[in-house]
């Protein structure tokens, strides 16, 4: 019965995105600002379909439920589903984030050694996906592909329950990735990007824990919003920005302002999210040198890949101004 799961996600996620998208009627709006890439408000209600979509196919696992993840993970819906429409305070978003990933550090098992590391890899896992929230079908997507990876490992190491749950999340993204790939009918929003961000680094620490997989695999996996997120925030503190002020200096946001557009960001990034997620599964099966080797490697493809779109920003930017100059 569990391998009904994930078609039950994606279908109640795709119908009850249905009835988001038609209905006007008390939607939260995404109104555009400093950040945005579109320009007419978005219904931002997708992640309360995502969600829904994403229980709905859980309840068929409910005996195979991590409660320490499953419970922070609602809590972490409420809490973005009532920022999403009073606008919270940072503190308060990041106070909440803070409990529910020291939750998972308290009931996960992780010895005291990597409390701290674990719990800071959560939290920025649960506030990353927020950040790369930004374009058409992406966040989707890297649900999609992200998810399904940790799902093939699970069944590679013969635990079906927990790649089934991971199958659900994958299913619900792909569900909504049907509303939200461009032009979107309807975004996210932060009560869909905070829980996809800490579930990723949940079942990546779970499944960490239980052997099925070295601590860099789910770094690998979701390793296109992290490089991208990463670099992002180092640059602004090295340009001493202030981290709170929306901004759209994203290497996918630069893509889609550079001509590239939604559609062909999402699926250049789609390319890269597949590969990494495969060598990912491949690294797996090596001996430490080869994974090490394997990590050098990627390593060198995002140094590459983004000062090659620090250059192409250069040049569009130095066009711009010869452009306002004449």
């Amino acid at each position: 019965m569990s391998h009904y799961a994930p078609i039950i996600s994606a279908f109640v996620t795709l119908i009850l995105g249905v009835m988001l998208t038609l209905s006007k009627i008390g939607t939260i709006q995404d109104i555009p600002n400093e950040r945005s890439l579109h320009a007419e408000p978005i219904p931002r209600t997708g992640g309360i379909a995502l969600m829904a979509g994403i229980l709905s196919g859980w309840m068929m696992l409910i005996q195979f439920w991590a409660w320490w993840i499953v419970l922070p993970a609602l809590g972490l819906f409420a809490l973005s589903l009532v920022d999403d429409i009073r606008n919270l305070s940072p503190r308060t978003r990041l106070l909440g984030h803070f409990v529910a990933a020291l939750t998972v550090v308290g009931w996960s098992g992780v010895s005291w050694l990597w409390s701290l590391p674990v719990l800071l890899f959560i939290v920025w896992m649960t506030n990353l996906y927020n950040f790369m929230d930004g374009s058409d079908g992406l966040a989707g997507g890297m649900a999609l592909f992200g998810f399904s990876f940790y799902g093939i490992a699970g069944l590679m190491n013969g635990n079906e329950a927990f790649a089934m749950m991971n199958f659900s999340i994958g299913a619900a993204a792909l569900g909504f990735l049907y509303h939200n790939f461009h032009p979107a009918k309807v975004f996210l929003g932060d009560a869909g990007s905070i829980p996809l961000g800490f579930l990723a680094a949940t079942f990546g620490v779970w499944g960490w824990q239980q052997g099925y997989w070295p601590f860099w695999f789910p770094i690998m996996v979701f390793s296109p919003f992290v490089a991208d997120t990463t670099t992002t925030l180092l640059k602004r503190v090295r340009n001493g920005e202030n981290l709170a002020q929306a901004h759209r200096n994203h290497y996918y946001q630069r893509l889609v302002q550079m001509g590239w557009g939604h559609r062909n960001t999402a699926l250049a990034e789609y390319a890269l999210m597949l590969l990494a997620g495969t060598s990912a599964l491949w690294g797996t099966g090596l001996d430490v040198q080869g994974q090490g080797n394997l990590l050098a490697l990627w390593a060198g493809i995002y140094l590459g890949l983004t000062m090659w779109v620090d250059r192409r920003w250069r040049q569009y930017e130095a066009t711009k101004e010869n452009i306002t100059d004449v």
